[in-house]
């Protein structure tokens, strides 16, 4: 059987492994074994954050949608209640960018579900 020698791989997998974490500190730019550990704790932590974000945005669109509904006099949690009785098919996101762009219909929506 012939000879491999592995430099050309080798050499390319060093490469794309230091291509990911250009622009780290330290050692995590330059040293392949350093550079490694980054990539793995990156990685981890965009996942768990993907998933962390859809939660900030969840709260977010409360807090919009509370703060809107105060001023109406009516609290958030009643609010939500009115609209699944009187069968509102607004989710969180659309209430509250209608409570950030356009007060004026938020209050309307709100003078409705308390009547």
């Amino acid at each position: 059987m012939s000879r491999v020698k592995r430099g050309v791989t080798k050499n390319k997998s060093r490469r794309n492994l230091l291509l990911q974490v250009k622009g780290y500190r330290f050692g995590r730019s330059t040293k392949e074994r350093v550079a490694n550990e980054a990539i793995s704790h990156a990685g981890a932590y965009a996942f768990k954050h993907r998933r962390a974000k859809k939660r900030e945005f969840r709260n977010l669109w409360t807090l919009r949608i509370n703060a809107a509904s105060r001023t109406s006099g009516i609290s958030y949690s009643k609010f939500i209640g009115a609209l699944k009785k009187k069968s509102i098919a607004l989710d969180r996101k659309s209430l509250s960018a209608l409570a950030k762009d356009y007060p004026e219909a938020f209050s309307r929506l709100t003078e409705q579900l308390k009547n």
